[in-house]
């Protein structure tokens, strides 16, 4: 039975995670959903918990599995990859490189001239989908290694001069099958 309660909690505490992703974005209906099966799971553990008032090892499989389903849900969530993010990068190096790089990737920048305390500086603003944004880190550290640069989630951003994509329906299966394996 603990094991039981043990991967209950894995799943319900994952299942949270990614909800709490979903809702950020803005997916009401994928949220609602899996806000159900995740109640359900919750039950179903604590119901165990309540049965076996006197198995002790129930008691530490129940924060043991949510311990380890913080876990399994950040990994799950860092491979769905989900959303956008605004990327700047700040630097006193030649642009060519990663301006190019970003033309050829059809990412949308910016580029501002500013000063700082060691001279003139160029920043470079964009906003790219989540799953690309490892491929364009990369890039920065080739093209430019002494920049410095932030990324932070956006929960919208306008798609006004980017390339359209084709439609899709985001429903659980496309979500489930947009997980990424390494």
């Amino acid at each position: 039975m603990p094991l039981l309660i043990f991967f209950a909690r894995i799943a319900d505490v994952s299942i949270n995670t990614i909800r709490i992703i979903f809702v950020m974005n803005g997916n009401k209906f994928i949220s609602t959903i899996l806000g159900f099966f995740e109640s359900l799971i919750w039950l179903v553990a604590i119901g165990q918990i309540f049965q076996h008032l006197n198995n002790w090892v129930s008691y530490v499989a129940y924060p043991g599995g949510f311990a380890m389903g913080i876990l399994v849900g950040m990994i799950i969530e860092e491979r769905m990859a989900l959303g956008k993010v605004v990327v700047r990068a700040i630097t006193s190096e030649d642009l060519t490189r990663i301006l190019s790089y970003m033309v050829k990737q059809n990412m949308r920048y910016t580029v501002m001239s500013g000063e700082s305390s060691t001279g003139n500086e160029n920043i470079v603003f964009t906003v790219v989908k989540r799953d690309q944004l490892q491929s364009l880190i990369d890039e920065f550290n080739v093209c430019l290694p002494q920049a410095m640069y932030t990324v932070e989630s956006v929960k919208k951003a306008s798609e006004a001069g980017l390339m359209p994509e084709s439609p899709s329906r985001r429903g659980i299966g496309s979500w489930l099958s947009s997980i990424k394996r390494k």
